[in-house]
């Protein structure tokens, strides 16, 4: 036949080389009642003129579908320190990630492409097995593929004690939204990405309060209107904090992170506060200005105050994290306790959580919530040091990721290596940080992943989604975590002790299970199924 199309799974990566497999089976789909879950329809074309493929979807009533083509962009490299066997595709070359809203492609001779179908359930439906069909119309022949779908007799809760946050970064929004802070076009765009990030199971939303003090000088997004009535006194205006809180409980994000209060690695300086929001970039003083000097005491006592009373106003206090200093290490120790001492003389009620990970700043309680990457985040575990944890462009090698190379059955184990241990959130920077590296220069994300970094920072890590007209464009990475978030949810529905023998084979952060068999296989067994 001159188009060959066949059903694959979620995990699974269709790059424009892949081959037709000789066995079309479906992959399984065995799902819960409530369950968010996706698969795809790949399809290749053999005739010698190009050809319109279009595609869409039916099944029981009720279900919901959306239907996206998997789009490409251009990876110049393997990630540095990753062993061949746990990384993905044939680089440099295309790498499949984005998914976009259209439902028909022009299909080129001898190239594989493919539509990405998420499914909703209807938890209405009955258990057992339902039919999807999806249909691939091409030259004027449709095309009739079957998946079938077991629903088990399983509701999902929604997950709990385990908070979620991807560092959302304003700027990003400003400036490749065509914004203004805060215009109304602002706010429109923002409740579509923060609606995204509830769907994929994010929770937790960084607040900017103050512009990040992250990865270089930003474009001032500080919500906090700040007038200076007179020299070294203070008025704060916290109507565009308020909207914000209020857009980000409406779509489903109810705990929040407030801005780091010093800056980052090494805990130096002062932060850059501007007059107003910022938008003539005025500092309210030099940018060396000492961390704990008296200027910036000065400014903290008048400030910390007041974000007391709106969190509390708000009924937020359950339901915050506050930052003293991004990634500090045993250097910055001294730095960072002077900082701590600070805070706790003028603020005794702010609880610090911070990405840190050498385990003595736990030990010496200067950070109340410890937030190890994930090479060290054992070691607190080993302490009973309650914890959260994190990554970022490392640690690689066998160690979980969500790197354009790294296998998506490996992205799916995620939810359950945070399962395994008792942590009790996630973070990671990289949400949509859209930008070279440390500055404000814009890169296109379809074309550059690595912040024009690598081998420093990894293909796919400073961003998981892409900006679209007035929102996100999601990448099958952001979908695949979202998925092992509710496998999370999943595993804390059902009771799995995380001592279970069903989990014994997750080891280590660098040690666990890597192949979609095996999800597959405990999946169904939590579901109640028979073993094997």
């Amino acid at each position: 036949m001159p188009f060959t199309a066949w059903l694959v799974s979620s995990l699974s990566r269709i790059f424009p080389w892949t081959p037709s497999p000789r066995d079309l089976a479906s992959p399984p789909l065995e799902i819960a009642r409530n369950e968010r879950f996706a698969f795809q329809a790949a399809f290749r074309l053999t005739e010698e003129q190009p050809a319109k493929v279009q595609a869409s979807i039916s099944g029981p009533q009720g279900w919901q579908f959306r239907v996206r083509r998997v789009g490409y962009v251009p990876v110049m490299h393997y990630n540095s320190d990753v062993p061949p066997e746990h990384q993905e595709g044939a680089l440099p070359g295309f790498v499949p990630d984005p998914l976009f809203d259209e439902t028909e492609f022009e299909l080129a001779r001898r190239e594989t492409h493919a539509f990405w179908f998420s499914v909703v359930p209807d938890p209405e439906t009955p258990p057992g097995k339902h039919s999807l069909t999806v249909t691939l119309e091409c030259q004027g022949k449709a095309h009739h593929l079957t998946a079938t779908v077991t629903v088990r007799d399983v509701l999902i809760e929604r997950r709990r004690d385990f908070r979620v946050t991807n560092w959302f970064y304003n700027d990003a929004l400003l400036d490749f939204h065509d914004c203004s802070a805060w215009d109304e076009r602002y706010w429109m765009v923002l409740e579509n990405y923060f609606t995204n990030l509830a769907a994929h199971g994010q929770d937790t939303i960084y607040t900017p309060v103050f512009t990040p003090p992250l990865d270089g000088v930003k474009r001032p997004s500080q919500l906090l209107h700040v007038t200076e009535r007179a020299e070294g006194e203070y008025e704060f205006d916290w109507t565009q904090v308020e909207r914000y809180v209020k857009l980000a409980r409406k779509c489903g994000l109810d705990h929040f992170e407030w801005s780091h209060l010093f800056t980052q690695w090494g805990v130096a300086h002062a932060l850059r506060i501007y007059h107003g929001h910022g938008t003539d970039e005025r500092l309210l003083w030099d940018p060396e200005t000492p961390a704990t000097g008296e200027v910036y005491r000065s400014f903290l006592s008048q400030f910390l105050p007041q974000l007391k009373q709106f969190v509390k106003r708000h009924k937020l206090m359950d339901c915050s994290f506050f930052h003293l200093s991004d990634e500090p290490h045993e250097q910055h120790v001294p730095a960072y306790k002077a900082a701590r001492e600070l805070l706790r003389e003028l603020a005794p009620w702010m609880q610090v959580m911070d990405a840190l990970s050498h385990v003595e700043f736990a030990r010496d309680g200067l950070t109340d919530i410890p937030v190890p990457v994930t090479n060290a985040a054992l070691d607190f575990v080993a302490e009973d040091i309650p914890s959260w944890v994190y990554y970022c462009c490392v640690p690689r090698g066998r160690y979980i990721q969500r790197l354009l190379d790294t296998p998506l059955s490996q992205i799916r184990m995620n939810g359950w290596t945070f399962y395994r241990w008792p942590f009790q959130g996630f973070l990671h920077w990289g949400l949509n940080y859209w930008y070279q590296s440390g500055s404000r220069t814009k890169i296109d994300p379809f074309m550059t992943q690595d912040g024009k970094r690598w081998p420093t920072w990894a293909f796919g890590d400073p961003f998981m989604i892409y900006p679209g007209a007035d929102g996100p464009i999601d990448s099958i990475r952001w979908e695949v975590f979202g998925h092992s978030l509710q496998d999370y949810a999943m595993l804390q529905s059902q009771g799995i002790a995380r001592e279970s023998k069903l989990l014994e084979p997750i080891h280590a952060f660098d040690d666990f299970p890597r192949d979609e068999a095996w999800l597959n296989a405990t999946r169904h067994i939590i579901f109640g199924g028979e073993k094997g």
